[in-house]
This record gives C-alpha cells, sequence and structure tokens, in this order.
C-alpha cells in the first residue's frame, strides 16, 4: 500500500502565500508546511512510499522534493497534472489511477490533522474497498464536505451541497482506497470529469454509490484537524499543528 497526497491544487483564496507555492507547502508551523505534516503522518503509520499529485507551482515541489524525503524518510513520486489550473480535483485523483491500483492512503494536501486519523482508517474492520475519515462530532456549516448514511451505516451521500442539519458528518479529505476497488474508483472519477471537470474527486464517490457500491466512513472522534482554504483556516492550522 502506498501513502498519497492530492496537492495540485492553486489555493488562491490564500494568496500571497500561494503566488509562488501550491497550497500544500504554505508554513503553519514555523517552516513545517502541510504537506510535511501530511509526509509526517504517513510515514508514522509506516507508507513510506508516497505518491504526491502536483499541479500548480509544480516546480516548487521538485525543488523540496530530495529535502522532504530526507526530513521523513520516505521516497516521493511525483505524478503531474496538467490541467491543475483549469479543471477540478476529480482529475486529480484520476491521474493517479495507476498509483492507487497498489492500494493506497489518500489524504488532501490542504488538511492539517494528527496522525490519529491515519491510524483510524488502517485499524477500520474490512467493510468495503473504500473508507471515508468522517467526523461526526463538528458543528457543520455550509463549506463542508458533508455525508449522510444508509440504515446499514453506509455512504449515502456526499456533498456540499446539503442542508447541515441532514448530515451525519464531515468528510475530513483522507480515504483508504484498498486495490480491489482501483479500476472502479478510476472508472467513475474519468465518468464525474467527463460529465462536469469542475466536479470534486467526492463527487466520484457519489458515482460509485450511484453505481451500487458500498462505500463505509471510519468515524475520526473528537480531533483537533482544520481544511486550509482561507487565511482564517490558516489561523486555526497554526494554532493546532504546533500540538501534533
Amino acid at each position: 500500500m502506498l501513502g498519497m497526497v492530492l496537492a495540485a491544487g492553486a489555493g488562491r483564496r490564500l494568496r500571497p502565500y500561494t503566488d509562488t507555492l501550491p497550497k500544500a507547502l504554505v508554513p503553519v508551523d514555523g517552516d513545517t508546511t502541510i504537506m510535511d505534516i501530511s509526509l509526517r503522518n504517513l510515514a508514522a503509520v509506516d507508507l513510506r512510499e508516497i505518491v504526491v499529485i502536483v499541479g500548480y507551482a509544480a516546480q516548487a515541489v521538485h525543488e523540496r522534493q530530495a529535502d522532504l524525503e530526507r526530513r521523513h524518510g520516505v521516497k516521493l513520486t511525483l505524478v503531474h497534472n496538467d490541467k491543475a489550473e483549469e479543471w477540478n480535483n476529480a482529475y486529480s485523483l484520476w491521474c493517479a489511477r495507476d498509483h492507487f491500483a497498489e492500494g493506497a492512503l489518500l489524504v488532501n494536501g490542504d488538511t492539517v490533522h494528527p496522525v490519529s486519523v491515519e491510524e483510524t482508517l488502517l485499524s477500520a474492520p474490512v467493510t468495503s474497498d473504500v473508507l471515508l475519515a468522517v467526523d461526526d462530532v463538528k458543528s457543520l456549516a455550509d463549506e463542508e464536505m458533508k455525508v449522510t448514511l444508509s440504515p446499514e451505516g453506509h455512504l449515502a451521500r456526499i456533498t456540499k451541497l446539503m442542508d447541515p442539519a441532514d448530515a451525519a458528518g464531515e468528510y475530513i479529505g483522507a480515504t483508504l482506497i484498498r486495490p480491489g476497488a482501483a479500476e472502479r474508483l478510476a472508472d467513475a472519477l474519468k465518468a464525474t470529469f467527463e460529465r462536469d471537470p469542475q466536479l470534486y474527486y467526492e463527487d466520484g464517490y457519489a458515482e460509485m454509490v450511484a453505481r451500487g457500491e458500498k462505500i463505509s466512513v471510519a468515524p475520526i472522534g473528537k480531533v483537533d484537524w482544520v481544511e486550509v482554504d482561507n487565511h482564517d483556516d490558516l489561523a486555526k492550522a497554526r494554532e493546532i499543528a504546533c500540538r501534533y
């Protein structure tokens, strides 16, 4: 199984930090970047072969690759999304389809969370080939990627376009993809970005569910974490990152 970091986005709401850097390389604790935390977490659960999907400002990741590998004791493979500034991340994840065929623990490159999230995913019972980390504790608003569950506890819906009162929790941007799901996930992602290139990879999960797939969720418990989309999020990330 591989580690995987989705780090192709431009992060325009974080300018001027992202004028020359991808969002994943924005510092959150001294010189420690969001990507440092992602790589540190994956290495801590012994996932040292890590695929990083790059796009916007990819050269900055190339320039730091050797230092990141040395710092975290990992081997990085960079996969390029050539449409990162035009299309959304359903296409980004599809670009890595040959790699997640080996099985992958995927984390979004803009999420600051502790390693307990990766541990939760890896220790969960095998109930499906795709397992999503979900926060069912925090209060939700409009921006979050919200989920609802079937009576059996599997994913029913995943979208930002949902009344928070209807949601069972928030998908936090971490997924365990087992090898058996790879071909079906790749096909669902392709159908998703061909329908609308501005859709999210989570819409690919929704496509799988619509096709009759079972996708499980793993509650992460009460955990301090944040998806870094804007400067308020970055301030929160800097409050919590130093405690990990």
